[in-house]
């Protein structure tokens, strides 16, 4: 998550520099052509152009509110998380007297945060933080699941032996809240916590086990395939016939300029075609960066510095002094 209050115009633009060379060597082929090599031929009506520019424009703008709101309820998720967790950490400090055993409660789901912020984090084929524009940016921030494996995240809070029974789980927060269900019921059993209290938190282990699914489902389940194809053949297309549109235009200029211009105005057709197609390919790199907010991009929501700021608030309920360091942004990127 970007802390600033926007990206510099020159971070934007080294992010986006290679769409800036192709289109650059779109925007000057149709000038040529025409200028030098005499086509004249060779233009489209600007009305043509200008319908096509239409219709990318409503797609591409479909696109962005979509992922945008994809990402909005990726946050509104883990804000109720973090809320579900404090309660947590709550009702156990009330709920059960023994410390020892509040302890375990609280450690297992801090265990839970961290399988499910893994499974968050898990490479998918069409998720784009690894494309070559984005990898090169995660040198200005940190992802914490890519720099400590699993079991050694989980071993600051289960035994050896409950991390080796998660081993073969194909979902490890999943079996971590059902074992936080057993436990439960092996303290209403014990007579340590009432039918009430048992309740109660059971039905907060069902509030989790709705947040986790509700994450896994803007996981497993990207912006539709067929939407993003037509958005980039829409976007692609546009760029390539912008040009041929604009030389024509550009030369008609001819007509009413003299000086050094005189008979020069289609070179004007290069900057321009290569600004306008500059904002849609923006636009749509700008969408596909914000389709997945679980990734590891620099605008995914921080769901680890979440789970840091869930361990903190629960823990010193509890009066422990064990308390995770805050992760620290790297050039305004948390």
């Amino acid at each position: 998550m970007h802390l600033g209050k926007s990206y510099r115009p020159f971070e934007f633009v080294v992010w986006t520099r290679r769409n800036i060379y192709g289109l650059l060597a779109l925007s000057v082929l149709p000038a040529l052509l025409y200028q030098v090599l005499g086509f004249k031929w060779l233009s489209l009506p600007l009305s043509v152009v200008s319908l096509l520019g239409t219709a990318a424009t409503f797609v591409v703008g479909f696109k962005n509110v979509q992922t945008y709101t994809r990402t909005v309820e990726a946050q509104k998720i883990w804000m109720n998380i973090v809320s579900t967790s404090r309660f947590w950490g709550l009702i156990v400090r009330n709920f059960v007297g023994d410390a020892e055993q509040g302890a375990r409660l609280v450690d297992r789901h801090m265990a839970w945060l961290t399988a499910l912020r893994y499974q968050l984090r898990a490479y998918r084929v069409w998720e784009s933080a690894d494309s070559r524009s984005n990898a090169e940016y995660q040198k200005n921030y940190v992802i914490p699941e890519r720099t400590e494996s699993l079991d050694a995240a989980l071993a600051r809070y289960l035994p050896t032996d409950e991390i080796r029974s998660l081993a073969l789980a194909d979902s490890k927060a999943v079996q971590l809240l059902a074992a936080q269900g057993a436990a439960l019921r092996e303290l209403l059993g014990a007579g340590v916590i009432t039918t009430s209290e048992y309740a109660e938190c059971n039905s907060r282990l069902r509030e989790l086990l709705d947040l986790q699914g509700q994450a896994e489902r803007i996981k497993n389940f990207p912006y539709p395939r067929q939407y993003a194809v037509v958005d980039r053949l829409f976007v692609r297309f546009f760029c390539v016939v912008l040009p041929f549109g604009l030389t024509s235009q550009f030369d008609q200029l001819n007509q009413s300029v003299g000086g050094f211009m005189q008979g020069h105005m289609v070179w004007l057709s290069v900057p321009f075609s290569l600004i306008v197609s500059w904002i849609y390919t923006s636009l749509e790199q700008v969408g596909e960066s914000t389709e997945n907010p679980f990734e590891g991009g620099a605008n995914d929501v921080p769901i680890s510095q979440l789970s840091t700021f869930i361990e903190r608030d629960v823990k010193q309920m509890h009066g422990r002094a064990d308390l995770p360091v805050l992760i620290k942004d790297r050039d305004i990127v948390l």
